[in-house]
């Protein structure tokens, strides 16, 4: 049985705002999300967009957006990124100061009937995010360092996906496995074949001179 697999385009290479309306409306019917990359200047050190921008591109284009929040203080935006019309609304293991708030802000994203997602850096253990999994409707797998474009795939990263899918299995959850950092058309099958559901790919694509036929590659890698 053919496994499906979902491309979420990274905005994190696209530098003009009017640019990335213009990008996210060309992806439509060819990519299954927009990865809105947020950064905020303190949980890593790049700024980016914020809601505003997320609401300008959901009210001109019809893709579904993937607001991955790298940001200091997650709980506190996401009703501004609800509003904004996020499909899926990820925030970071490592941003919460009072890791029993980590509940109460997937409990709030899933009530507003948006996907709850968590993500964890590299150097965080699996161990400490495990008891946050029956809560999540996607984990995201960071296999580059958060908040730099164009890092290479970290390869340490496919022992987690194959982890995360062993889990999922042995206690019958739901949850997607989405992995962003350095995904291309060499690595992609691998990442896939590990557990991997959802494909976030930002540079490979950009800067593809078929966009449309790159992202139907990814996902048909398999």
């Amino acid at each position: 049985m053919k496994k499906e697999v979902y491309v979420s385009v990274s905005t994190d290479p696209v530098k003009e705002y009017q640019s990335m309306i213009e990008y996210a409306k060309s992806l439509q019917g060819v990519a299954d999300f927009l990865h809105c990359d947020i950064m905020d200047g303190q949980f890593v050190e790049r700024m980016t967009y914020d809601a505003g921008l997320v609401s300008n591109i959901n009210q001109n284009s019809a893709i579904a957006l993937d607001v991955h929040l790298m940001c200091s203080e997650p709980y506190k935006m996401i009703d501004d990124y609800l509003q904004a019309g996020a499909n899926i609304i990820t925030v970071h293991y490592e941003a919460f100061a009072d890791k029993n708030q980590i509940v109460d802000a997937l409990k709030k994203i899933r009530k507003a009937g948006a996907l709850a997602g968590l993500s964890f850096k590299p150097s965080t253990s699996l161990k400490d995010i495990k008891i946050y999994l029956h809560d999540c409707d996607v984990v995201l797998v960071m296999s580059v360092q958060p908040g730099l474009s164009g890092q290479k795939f970290m390869e340490e990263a496919l022992k987690r996906i194959a982890q995360l899918n062993r889990f999922r299995i042995e206690n019958n959850l739901r949850y997607k496995i989405e992995v962003d950092g350095g995904i291309n058309g060499e690595n992609a099958k691998e990442v896939v074949d590990a557990g991997c559901d959802i494909l976030v790919s930002g540079s490979y694509i950009y800067k593809s001179p078929n966009k449309k036929e790159t992202i139907k590659n990814l996902k048909e890698i398999i």
